[in-house]
């Protein structure tokens, strides 16, 4: 099968849950075509993701003058499919969160990426997300392209349904897929049921380099540490707020921020503000490696999140045999079952937050130790890459 993936921007340090499953797919045969909207300029700290990036055609990087000619070229070749295309678009337009000429331009790049599936040879487009990359298939498909399918993820596709059409782009869909059972249930809410026999959950996958090495027991050192985007729905000022609680104890503890984003500045003024230099550090953006490397120092993971679908680094964390403290939002309680291999928290309440905290590092080696096994043979046994893209092939092959 020859399967093109159309994503908004790739690679990225946060799409590395992408680039697992193509390579998953393509270990299965399947010859796999990445498009990406945007993503070209990205920084890449990976030398997978520098790969990636080469393999990667791109629609906006040379800009508006050939999606002009793509749009006019289309019309003029195919005037019928480009009208049913063009409604559609208007459709989608109307009172959604993107003003009308956003739709207009997602119909330009269906018409741009058009021709390369053809000449791909595409049989299938997948994206992830239900957002303006699924609206970019939909139209693609109306235009007279391959039929596509996209996975939710959560919280965008839930938090504004209506506004951006995804009953719409899953009646139209071959098939949807949900992460999570709740996220399958969220999908459930905005399309009839006749529908819902098309939305299959299959869990994002982890490679055996994250779970096939050797155990590397926690060490004495009390440390934490919390991966993700710097920004507000991460909750990572409410884990600051809780750091500086116990610190005040008088509690000897390092809590490391991996990842970027636009909070950084704000985190970094709050960390001087309280005084927490000393508890606090934040490392930026790093390699894949060098993750593994932090999660492997740490204790336990902790999130504080506000809005998620279910974290890769959980998964991540959890096949390095490190507990997770997190909040038990969305799909997570799923995966982190609390007492046996984490902590769950609801979000916002930073009392409960900060007692987890304290917890986690109370606990001996041997305790985190039982805690990390558990949390390995819960994620290996749900989340293998290979299994997980098994299923998605099966569902390719039958679309």
């Amino acid at each position: 099968m020859r399967v093109t993936y159309l994503i908004n921007d790739y690679p990225m340090i946060s799409t590395t849950f992408i680039r697992r499953e193509i390579l998953a797919l393509e270990r299965r045969g399947l010859e796999i075509q990445r498009i990406a909207l945007r993503g070209w300029k990205a920084p890449v700290v990976d030398d997978e993701d520098a790969r990636e990036q080469s393999l990667t055609r791109y629609v906006l990087k040379e800009g508006l003058l050939p999606l002009v000619g793509a749009l006019l070229r289309t019309a003029v070749v195919s005037p019928v499919r480009f009208a049913r295309g063009l409604t559609l678009a208007v459709r989608m337009g109307w009172r959604a969160e993107r003003s009308m000429p956003y739709h207009l331009a997602y119909l330009a790049e269906a018409c741009r990426v058009l021709p390369w599936l053809k000449a791909a040879g595409a049989t299938h487009v997948h994206t992830h997300f239900g957002t303006n990359a699924a609206e970019v298939v939909m139209l693609a498909r109306e235009l007279g392209g391959p039929p596509y399918s996209f996975t939710v993820h959560g919280p965008k596709e839930w938090d504004k349904p209506e506004f951006i059409g995804l009953g719409e782009k899953v009646r139209r869909a071959a098939f949807v897929v949900a992460i999570t059972s709740f996220a399958q249930s969220q999908i459930f809410r905005w399309v009839e049921q006749v529908h819902w026999s098309r939305v299959r959950v299959i869990h994002c996958g982890l490679e055996p380099m994250f779970y096939g090495g050797a155990p590397v027991p926690p060490g004495p050192a009390p440390r934490l540490v919390s991966v993700g985007r710097l920004s507000g729905d991460k909750g990572q000022s409410l884990l600051i707020e809780a750091a500086s609680r116990l610190a005040a104890k008088g509690m000897r503890f390092e809590l490391v921020l991996v990842g970027d984003g636009e909070s950084r500045a704000e985190l970094e003024a709050l960390i001087a503000k309280l005084r927490l230099e000393n508890h606090v550090r934040l490392t930026g953006s790093i390699s894949t490696e060098r993750l593994r490397e932090e999660i492997l120092a740490a204790r336990a993971l902790v999130l504080a999140s506000f809005a998620e679908g279910l974290p890769m680094v959980i998964m991540e964390a959890m096949a390095l045999r490190r507990p997770v403290l997190t909040t038990w939002i969305a799909g997570i309680a799923e995966l982190v079952r609390a007492g046996e291999n984490g902590w769950l928290y609801p979000p916002g309440a930073i009392d409960e937050l900060a007692a987890a905290i304290e917890d986690a590092l109370s606990r001996s080696p041997e305790e985190l130790r039982l805690m990390g096994e558990s949390a390995y043979a819960r994620v290996v046994a749900r989340h293998s890459v290979d299994v997980q893209a098994r299923k998605l092939a099966e569902l390719f092959e039958k679309s």
